[in-house]
């Protein structure tokens, strides 16, 4: 049974070390687990025993502490996706898809536009941008004035 010991401890250690490695919160939960699992092994219970409570351990710690987690690092960072979809942007560059030309200017940038529609939207209109797919916008015109950021 002393080996059951010695493999909890290393387990704790790995997961401890890999927990240290990293940016985010990976194994801290399997440490728990761990611990919980080298308490029974030192209590001389089985395997099964001790297994159900690494798994258990280390789900309720997951469970408890994710939330919390998100709570205190706040909102993730929006990308550009997130940033712009649904936004307001002027076209500096007439779009004509049939040509493959034009550009919207949105958000700080100039993008590659198209238009979702497929018609011919000319330089100075407002478009409201429904997609992005890979680096190019796809666009609508906009009926109301908003100002452009």
């Amino acid at each position: 049974m002393s080996y059951l010991i010695w493999l909890w401890l290393g387990a704790i250690v790995l997961f401890g070390v890999v927990e240290a490695a990293t940016a985010g919160l990976v194994s801290i939960w399997f440490v728990a687990g761990a611990v919980a699992a080298l308490i029974a092994a030192i209590l001389h219970a089985g395997l099964a025993v001790q297994l159900m409570l690494f798994v258990l351990v280390s789900a309720a710690a997951l469970a408890v502490t994710r939330p919390l987690v998100k709570r205190f690092t706040g909102k993730a960072v929006a990308t550009n996706l997130d940033r712009i979809i649904g936004g307001v942007g002027k076209v500096t560059e007439t779009i004509d898809n049939e040509n493959s030309t034009g550009a919207v200017y949105v958000d700080g940038k100039t993008w590659t536009a198209r238009s979702d529609a497929g018609g011919v939207i000319p330089a100075g209109a407002q478009v409201r941008i429904e997609r992005m797919e890979g680096v190019k916008l796809f666009v609508k015109t906009c009926e109301e004035k908003v100002e452009v950021t």
